[in-house]
């Protein structure tokens, strides 16, 4: 069976694992986190706070904008749970947005849905590309923009690393993205002011990261919080990941071209579409996908590439039909949302695939297509 993902392999993991035992500590904010941080920084340009999850960091961003149960905020339907979740935790009431026929968020309809308690925008950018951020900022008017940006290291907006054009970025480290630590993830902080507020998020409240710096001669509560802290044994983990990233990218773009190339008129004539790049985008070879025509066309294909040993799932199911979402949402239809919740199929696309199992999915996809 060729999978959907497998988690990056470079050979050295148990080797890597054992540096945290070596080092004598396994908790969170160690040597070994810290020079995760470091490169992350490095490639982001701004503050990266190694988190458990990228879920965690937009509580995180979502507790250091205040959002109350007075408050709204517009996110786009066709994500994962956790971009609701972490504002619906707080009490406030997520509007749901449509997205473009790429999977992200319409600009036009910010406009369309704030209202006096919109509190801020969290946008999605799908698949490692981004609406246009230069026109969300217009319309957000000054609302702060918070991104989920999962599935975006690496990508870039007009020269921006995507994650650090708003109010705070989360990144996600989980064995599906394109380097991971099993569970983690990581919160961009463009404005570095909000640096040691976060650092408290982190740590239950207290100022311990403080002691450990020998600033202070004993660590309190200070702030709310939570237990955000990744453990050293997934830094360890991810260390090596950060450090081989362009190597990890080079091959993800290379099956990403070779899949571009080789289906994309196959699947236009057969009356199927690729996701796109929008303009201003640099991705990061993410997610491949393939939009069809209905649901059935996809069930179909599902199943053939299932019965040839291959494993090719869909994607979300709209927040605003599932029965929570429902709680919030008015009832008028998100028709591109839903179109992509039927229709749109991701390929296997992971650092590890080998040639021969890239050309198997493509002789398959082009097998199916061709019976279309």
């Amino acid at each position: 069976m060729i999978p959907f993902n497998k988690p990056v392999q470079l050979g050295s993991e148990l080797t890597d694992i054992g540096r945290a035992f070596v080092g004598g500590q396994t908790a969170g904010c160690g040597p070994l986190g810290e020079a995760c941080e470091a490169r992350l920084q490095a490639m982001v340009g701004c503050r990266a706070l190694l988190v458990s999850s990228c879920t965690h960091a937009l509580e995180m961003a979502a507790l250091l904008l205040e959002v109350g149960p007075e408050d709204e905020v517009i996110v786009p339907s066709f994500t994962f749970v956790s971009t609701a979740n972490a504002f619906v935790l707080r009490g406030a009431r997520p509007v749901f947005a449509d997205v473009d026929e790429n999977g992200n968020l319409d600009v036009g309809e910010v406009e369309r849905l704030r209202t006096a308690r919109t509190r801020a925008i969290c946008v999605v950018h799908y698949a490692g590309n981004s609406c246009d951020m230069d026109a969300l900022r217009v319309a957000a008017r000054g609302l702060p923009i918070i991104e989920d940006a999962a599935q975006a290291l690496g990508a870039e907006f007009r020269g921006k690393p995507l994650g650090t054009l708003g109010f705070a970025g989360a990144i996600s480290f989980h064995e599906t993205k394109n380097v991971g630590c099993g569970e983690g993830g990581a919160l961009l902080l463009p404005a570095g002011e909000l640096a040691e507020r976060a650092e408290y998020l982190r740590e239950k409240g207290t100022n311990r990261r403080r002691f450990h710096e020998g600033l202070v001669d004993k660590y309190t509560w200070v702030d709310v919080g939570s237990s955000y802290v990744l453990s050293e044994l997934n830094a360890a983990y991810l260390s090596p990941q950060l450090e081989a990233f362009a190597k990890i990218q080079e091959r993800r773009h290379a099956v990403f071209r070779a899949y571009q190339q080789a289906l994309e008129e196959p699947a236009e004539r057969a009356g199927a579409a690729l996701l796109g790049i929008p303009a201003g985008n640099t991705p990061n070879a993410h997610l491949f996908a393939l939009v069809f025509r209905n649901g059935k066309q996809r069930t179909d294909y599902i199943r053939h590439m299932r019965e040839n040993g291959i494993l090719t799932p869909f994607h979300y199911v709209a927040l605003h039909l599932s029965p929570m979402g429902q709680r919030f949402h008015d009832g008028r239809p998100l028709p591109v949302s839903e179109r992509l919740t039927d229709c749109l199929v991701r390929l296997p696309l992971f650092f590890n695939i080998t040639n021969s199992e890239v050309d198997t999915v493509i002789g398959r996809t082009l097998e199916f297509l061709r019976g279309v």
